[in-house]
């Protein structure tokens, strides 16, 4: 069985397969929406995005395109702790407190931020893919001092150098993934986790005075936890929006489609966008 993950090797994304997927095969992609493409394609039968960071929030390309194009079912998540790195070509490494550029993913850039605001000042930074791709650009061009931020695995797979560990703003730092299939694969066996969300994609009719505050209600009055909500515009003009709401508990024969029928008879529009095991994994 085959494994899309958001590439190259040595990301995050891959050190979440690897926990999980061990005896899988590993395939990746170089950008989210390739990944999610190849689900659909038939080319793997399972994806790994990153969705969520503690820090930084939603990663904004993998609700978009899951909602708006791939829609595939989320059939399990995975959370594993981030360790950010600074870390430069070997020939750098003496005078990597003179280097020039700052590449990483956007997110891993404003994770350390603090960092980077006392050593860097003024040095510009660079968003690309991914860690990965920051870590093997540069390796490729020894000849320009810049610096990649990235894990420790990238460090390894690339060659380059470690000058500085753990750089991130916050000790919790945490990304979590999730596992998109068109098939009826069972995650649960897969991960052992017990613990599990479901997550919705709900629309509001646009005449209707206080039909969020009434969509929140069919949740509270069903004693339905919310672990998240977050709004995400429709790209059909401004002040048009759909919401991603994750609930904490497995979708149930009456509790989960009883607020479905509530908010649909209020003119919502509902989408299930899957209901799935979760599990923290230890990289130690």
């Amino acid at each position: 069985m085959k494994v899309g993950y958001l590439g190259p090797k040595a990301t995050f994304t891959e050190l979440a397969v690897k926990k999980v997927f061990e005896r899988f095969e590993h395939v990746p992609y170089q950008t989210i929406p390739g990944c999610m493409d190849a689900v659909s394609n038939h080319d793997v039968e399972l994806a790994v995005v990153p969705l969520e960071n503690a820090l930084e929030g939603s990663v904004n390309i993998t609700l978009d395109y899951l909602t708006q194009v791939a829609e595939l079912p989320i059939i399990g998540e995975i959370t594993i702790p981030i360790k950010q790195h600074l870390m430069v070509h070997p020939q750098n490494a003496e005078n990597w407190q003179d280097a020039e550029k700052i590449y990483s993913h956007s997110h891993a850039i404003a994770q350390c931020h603090k960092f980077l605001h006392k050593h860097f000042k003024g040095v510009p930074y660079e968003s690309v893919s991914s860690t990965a791709a920051a870590a093997k650009m540069i390796m490729e061009s020894p000849e320009q001092n810049a610096a990649a931020i990235a894990n420790e695995l990238a460090a390894k797979e690339y060659g380059a150098t470690i000058v500085e560990r753990n750089i991130h703003d916050f000790d919790y730092n945490h990304t979590r993934f999730i596992v998109l299939s068109e098939q009826n694969i069972d995650f649960q066996v897969l991960s052992g986790s017990s613990h599990y969300r479901t997550t919705l994609m709900v629309t509001l009719p646009s005449d209707q005075a206080g039909a969020l505050h009434q969509v929140l209600s069919a949740f509270a009055w069903r004693k339905i936890n919310l672990s998240k909500i977050e709004s995400r515009p429709m790209k059909t003009g401004i002040g048009n929006y759909f919401f991603i709401i994750d609930l904490e508990m497995k979708l149930d024969d009456v509790l989960i489609p009883g607020a479905i029928a509530e908010m649909e008879a209020l003119g919502c529009s509902v989408k299930l966008l899957g209901s799935y095991p979760a599990i923290m994994v230890d990289l130690d």
